[in-house]
């Protein structure tokens, strides 16, 4: 239902410790068909996080801004920044524009509970 296909679009090196060791950080991108959409993500950390601006206009463009953040907010759904090197990353995968300075992610499991309660506002679904 949810899920339909999945891709790998590569891995960006960890950054190295002075001993040779890799820090925790390092994430793979690639791209997930939610909804009939193909939506560019990050795996970090073993979750993977959707680019909120991406969701917002290819995912939800016929429902209003407010209305998803007032789902977001009564469903507990909290994003996080992203730091410069998953911005560029983003922005490499077409996910968020190559003007954008910033942007915020949402995990999978937020993104499946925004869908779940969205279903009955897009008039497209």
């Amino acid at each position: 239902m949810f899920l339909t296909c999945e891709g790998t679009f590569g891995i960006v090196p960890a950054t190295m410790d002075y001993n040779g060791e890799a820090r925790p950080g390092d994430f793979h991108a690639g791209y997930q068909e939610i909804e009939g959409i193909n939506l560019g993500y990050l795996q970090i950390n073993g979750t993977q996080m959707f680019a909120l601006a991406q969701v917002l206009s290819d995912l939800f463009k016929d429902i209003p801004r407010t209305t998803i953040s007032k789902k977001m907010e009564s469903l507990k759904i909290k994003s996080r920044r992203c730091d410069l090197k998953e911005l560029r990353t983003l922005k490499a995968i077409n996910s968020v524009p190559t003007r954008a300075v910033k942007c915020s992610l949402i995990s999978k499991a937020d993104l499946e509970a925004l869908c779940t309660s969205c279903k009955s506002l897009s008039p497209r679904r």
